[in-house]
């Protein structure tokens, strides 16, 4: 069995067409198309599903995907191990982010490791916390920048971040030091995110507290904006509100909360040598910055 014809399928899986991954891949359609019939016939399953907006895995190739995925990143994390010794320094670079407020941080470090190896081609995802962590333990990520989560990886902190409410200017509680997490069952509460496992979600989960939804909004900023409006209040981590320029305000919980920034990896003993050199450039680079 080839792993391209692996690396085929899960491209069209995870961009949901084979028109998108042909374009992805540099294949023609047809190509791909004949490349996920031929390892049908080889596993003899039905592995895609035509669907009016795309394809789907199968259930029997959702079963499968798990060790897929694991097959075509050891494929690659061999060819670059080999290439490594010849010399030959290439391969991928999967990261997930799910803070905008480290894009230029994150953006500055891929230039300054590409810059040193040339060879590695980097692509990047944005999402919460646990669904990126859940992308990285399904293989489809190399490493992520999250918030903490549970599970067997390596982890490397670079800080802590406490959360917020953030209230409208006229809010009672907008100059107070603290706003009582018990609140969230009065005020009119914006969710982001909802339905999906968040920080936000966590922390009420963790509390036993059911905050009074009356609006949801999958964007944070257009929930501050919402905020800002005086239609409820929400709740962010302190890096999210630090950019927001809007008439609100961003007060500490009472009890007060906080969440662990850093970098998630699998396990750097078996992630691929683009993974781990650009941990250890990272792990070089905070230490020079707090040293310097």
């Amino acid at each position: 069995m080839e792993t391209e014809k692996l690396r085929v399928l899960l491209t069209a899986l995870d961009c949901g067409s084979l028109s998108a991954a042909a374009e992805k891949l540099d294949y023609t359609p047809s190509g791909v198309s004949r490349a996920v019939q031929a390892l049908e016939e080889e596993l003899g399953l039905e592995l895609l599903r035509r669907t009016r907006w795309g394809v789907e895995a199968t259930e029997s190739c959702a079963q499968l995907l798990p060790r897929l995925r694991e097959l075509v990143n050891a494929a690659e994390g061999l060819e670059q191990e080999a290439r490594a010794l010849k010399g030959l320094e290439t391969g991928r670079l999967r990261i997930g982010s799910s803070y905008g407020s480290y894009s230029r941080a994150l953006a500055a470090l891929l230039t300054a490791y590409c810059r040193e190896h040339p060879g590695i081609r980097v692509e990047t995802r944005e999402g919460s916390s646990s669904a990126l962590c859940q992308a990285m333990t399904e293989g489809q990520l190399d490493l992520c920048l999250i918030s903490r989560r549970e599970g067997d990886f390596d982890w490397l902190p670079l800080q802590t971040d406490p959360l917020l409410a953030v209230l409208p200017e006229d809010h009672p509680l907008a100059e107070a030091a603290g706003y009582p997490t018990e609140r969230f069952r009065e005020d009119s509460f914006i969710e982001i995110l909802p339905g999906a496992e968040t920080d936000n979600s966590r922390l009420f989960a963790r509390l036993g507290i059911r905050p009074n939804v009356r609006y949801s909004s999958a964007d944070d900023r257009t929930a501050m904006s919402l905020v800002e409006a005086g239609l409820g209040v929400t709740l962010v981590n302190r890096l999210l509100l630090q950019d927001w320029q809007g008439r609100v305000k961003g007060v500490p919980l009472s009890p007060p909360q906080q969440v662990e920034i850093g970098f998630a990896v699998p396990s750097l003993r078996h992630s691929s040598p683009a993974a781990r050199g650009f941990l250890t450039f990272v792990r070089a680079e905070l230490e020079r910055t707090t040293n310097g």
